[in-house]
């Protein structure tokens, strides 16, 4: 059930949204394990010449850049786990985008299960719920 925001520097195109949200959650779905029908994506376009790495906009570089930010419950992935996601994501935007610049960024968020969720109900409160069941 992460959300996933993305800020890519480029211009908007909803085809290129369709490719990302899909490979980034395939990617979430391989390397964190989570389940792709409760993962969110937004994406939000910020024009190359007002982003910038080094001191220079990324249009003068001739680059693209993207900075990815997800939240996962804590404790549910190995280091492991996040250092292949966070290479795999890399490797998914230079492929989508083209030549990334280095000063691309992915920020993985371990958060609290009590203080996260969705539909009304935390993590916490799923995870309890689902050992108070009857085992079948």
């Amino acid at each position: 059930m992460p959300i996933i925001s993305i800020a890519v520097a480029a211009p908007a195109n909803p085809s290129l949204s369709a490719q990302i949200a899909a490979s980034m959650t395939e990617l979430t779905r391989l390397h964190l394990r989570k389940d792709p029908t409760v993962t969110a994506v937004t994406i939000s376009y910020i024009d190359p010449q007002h982003w910038f790495a080094g001191g220079r906009s990324i249009a003068s570089q001739e680059t693209a850049s993207f900075w990815l930010d997800i939240k996962v419950v804590d404790g549910t992935n190995t280091k492991q786990e996040l250092a292949s996601y966070i290479e795999a994501v890399y490797a998914g935007f230079d492929s989508l985008l083209g030549t990334v610049h280095p000063e691309s960024y992915v920020l993985v968020h371990e958060v609290a299960a009590a203080a996260y969720g969705f539909g009304g109900k935390t993590q916490e409160f799923r995870f309890i719920s689902g050992k108070l069941q009857p085992a079948a």
